[in-house]
């Protein structure tokens, strides 16, 4: 089923809403200004083209805002078009300027400056109208007493009747005076059409005009043409460009309801559609949907053409105007990105479907050019080197100059623009004197020269070669470097390549906590660390006892740099009180596979003797013991809270060479997920079923 999209009647977009509008009996053409002002209307229209901007030579009058109203022009009761009132509002800019007063100036001088400043203000104030079918120009003569003349002051306002326009067309309006003192003051407003009951109720050409609603299906749109079987209707999509002639992009004539399927690929932000009925001087009405749609801003930088004209001109082919910048750049033969000429060279504004050209004296074909919006890069072209041959291995060296004709000269590299007597560590920089005797002896091709500077394409080619020795003989020095650096690092390289040993200890309180430190060192083996834990040595347990296994993890583990956790839970605290009260009566008999009890004769002399930092760390999971109910004497060595304190524990496990610490939030993230299921289940009342099923490796020799 189609989604309504638009839901229109006679075209597509945005309205404005028309409420009840003054009506204007006549064709000519009026204006009326505030009060304490006089203005004029001369006749007939003029050809409007502003000038440039001059000085005001004192107070002079200039356009400040424009503000249109819609009016209804009518011949008779019936026969009544749409009509733009505008209100130029005015204010005085600028003031005389005070000369210095010197002796021997008399009083005939000084009345003569005084008489301009007692007299009154004129000036005459240009209004351009453009619309799909109208262009007009008229001008407004306006004088101002002497007694409002005051610099910043708002003086009132011009008010002419009227700009005749189109249903459902944009207009635009331009105001500035002549001479021009500042630059004009523009306007764009988009009429209504016939949907306003008004307009169609008065105006003559709406009562047989066809009804169109769009309507988006999948990435199709729906033209819904709702008009009579027996009526006749034209309906025309076309590209509205500015500055260009339009051109039906599709046209059809047709007969009663129909519609028309467009693919969302054909949407570009000038896609507009024309539609009117098949009869003598009938209302054509025109609307631009799509130029907010960001489907057809994308589709038409897709469909934008970047060509480069031999020897120095280029063109955007683009279906659109588009508000986009262009500029010359450098593409250095090695790759990497292309660097921009800005400065010295400024960017262009770009013009779809017109020829331009770079003010340059010689093309070269390491130039390329850029078309940039909204400071994004769209659009990259290198294709003079079609013409001009591929990319040549030149430096190109940028001379700038300042004001007294003080000039500096750099070479443009990917790291900046390096100073040619520089001591810079770069490839400019080591032939910096070579490069500037090629430029003083004429060996460089000058690209462009202006005010601001000038470009240069010096050859590399012959200090490339000139350096290929010296590049070998570094390589080989490099390579006996390496060599003797492995050689006396050997084993320290051995030892970094591997991971970090862990030993974790834990008390087997019960076969969901040991569930738990199971899903626990399967996930420290993922980070990765080598991880040895009883629970995957039953058989060397059961063979050689867990005191001798703790031993020998113990001394393993710690020879290698490693780290032994001590894993805090109920059970571990109660072991640790009674080796600490009494350790005779801890010796009792306690599981053959339980490590941790059997660990304790050794783990406490070294927190005892001070050995313990640096070896140990402690760690307990915050919902199954409290933080006070570690034993004091532990707390020598860092505690860690899981899953709370998990990206802090797991930097302890690693050591040296952590991660950077995004990585490590990434870990800590994985580590708790993994714990997650396993923790749940500890903290299920007893007797709840298991849904999860159980994690980490099955018994077996893991180290």
């Amino acid at each position: 089923m189609p989604v309504p999209w638009f839901l229109l009647s006679l075209a597509l977009g945005r309205s404005p809403v028309v409420l009840s509008l003054e009506r204007i009996v006549g064709p000519q053409d009026t204006a009326r200004c505030s009060p304490g002002l006089s203005c004029h209307l001369w006749d007939g229209d003029l050809f409007c083209l502003p000038g440039s901007i001059v000085s005001a030579p004192g107070p002079v009058l200039v356009p400040t805002r424009l503000q249109t109203e819609l009016v209804l022009r009518c011949h008779q009761e019936t026969d009544c078009g749409l009509c733009v009132r505008v209100a130029v509002h005015l204010a005085v800019r600028g003031h005389w300027e005070e000369p210095k007063d010197e002796e021997g100036i008399g009083r005939a001088a000084d009345s003569e400056r005084e008489e301009p400043r007692n007299a009154s203000l004129q000036a005459q104030v240009l209004l351009s109208f453009h619309s799909y079918t109208t262009a007009r120009c008229v001008l407004l003569e306006v004088e101002v007493p002497a007694a409002l003349v005051q610099s910043g002051q708002s003086v009132g306002s011009v008010v002419f009747d009227c700009f005749e326009a189109a249903l459902g067309t944009e207009v635009q309006i331009w105001s500035y005076t002549q001479p021009t003192y500042q630059k004009e003051l523009n306007f764009t407003q988009q009429l209504p059409d016939c949907r306003g009951h008004e307009i169609r109720d008065i105006i003559q050409s709406c009562w047989a005009l066809p009804w169109l609603n769009v309507s988006a299906d999948g990435d199709d749109v729906h033209l819904v043409l709702d008009v009579s079987e027996e009526q006749h209707v034209g309906l025309s999509l076309y590209w509205d460009q500015v500055k260009s002639p339009t051109k039906p992009w599709w046209h059809r004539n047709l007969t009663g309801p129909h519609t028309i399927t467009l693919n969302h690929t054909d949407l570009v932000p000038c896609l507009c559609i024309q539609v009117w009925p098949l009869e003598p001087d009938s209302v054509r009405t025109s609307i631009c949907p799509f130029r907010k749609d960001p489907r057809a801003h994308r589709n038409l930088w897709r469909a934008a053409r970047l060509r480069l004209l031999p020897p120095r001109g280029w063109r955007l082919d683009a279906p659109c105007s588009l508000s986009a910048e262009a500029t010359l750049c450098w593409q250095a033969l090695g790759g990497g990105p292309c660097q921009p000429l800005v400065p010295p060279l400024s960017q262009e504004n770009v013009t779809v479907n017109k020829a331009l050209e770079f003010p340059l004296l010689k093309g070269h074909p390491n130039l390329c050019v850029q078309v940039s919006s909204w400071e994004k890069l769209q659009l990259q072209e290198c294709l003079w080197s079609d013409s001009l041959g591929p990319l040549k291995d030149d430096m190109l060296l940028v001379e700038t100059r300042g004001p007294q004709n003080n000039t500096s000269l750099c070479a443009l590299e990917p790291s900046g623009c390096t100073p040619l007597l520089s001591r810079a560590s770069t490839r400019a920089a080591r032939v910096g004197e070579h490069l500037l005797q090629d430029l003083q002896s004429g060996q460089c091709l000058q690209l462009w020269d202006g005010d601001l500077g000038a470009l240069w394409a010096c050859p590399m080619n012959k200090y490339t070669h000139q350096r290929w020795a010296l590049v070998w003989l570094a390589c080989l020095l490099l390579a006996a470097v390496l060599f003797l650096l492995l050689l006396l690092k050997k084993d320290h390289v051995k030892a970094a390549a591997k991971s970090r040993a862990a030993l974790l200890l834990y008390s087997a309180d019960d076969e969901g906590f040991e569930r738990l430190v199971g899903a626990l060192a399967s996930a420290l083996c993922q980070l990765p660390l080598r991880v040895a834990v009883d629970l995957w040595s039953r058989r060397e347990l059961s063979a050689h006892g867990p005191l001798a296994w703790f031993h020998a993890q113990r001394r393993q583990t710690l020879q290698e740099g490693g780290v032994v956790v001590l894993l805090f839970s109920p059970g571990a605290v109660a072991l640790c009180h009674e080796w600490l009260q009494d350790s005779a009566s801890a010796s009792g008999v306690h599981s053959p596979h339980d490590a941790f009890a059997a660990s304790l004769s050794c783990v406490l002399p070294d927190f005892l003797q001070g050995r313990a930092p640096g070896r140990y760390i402690g760690a307990y999971f915050d919902s199954l013991l409290r933080p006070d109910a570690v034993p004091t004497l532990f707390r020598a060595v860092p505690v860690f809270a899981l899953p709370s304190q998990l990206p802090d524990f797991l930097r302890a496990l690693q050591g040296p060479g952590v991660p950077r610490p995004g990585r490590l939030a990434d870990r800590a993230e994985q580590v708790s997920r993994a714990l997650q299921p396993a923790l749940d289940c500890c903290l299920r009342p007893p007797g709840t079923p298991e849904t999860g099923r159980e994690m980490g490796p099955e018994a077996g020799d893991r180290t």
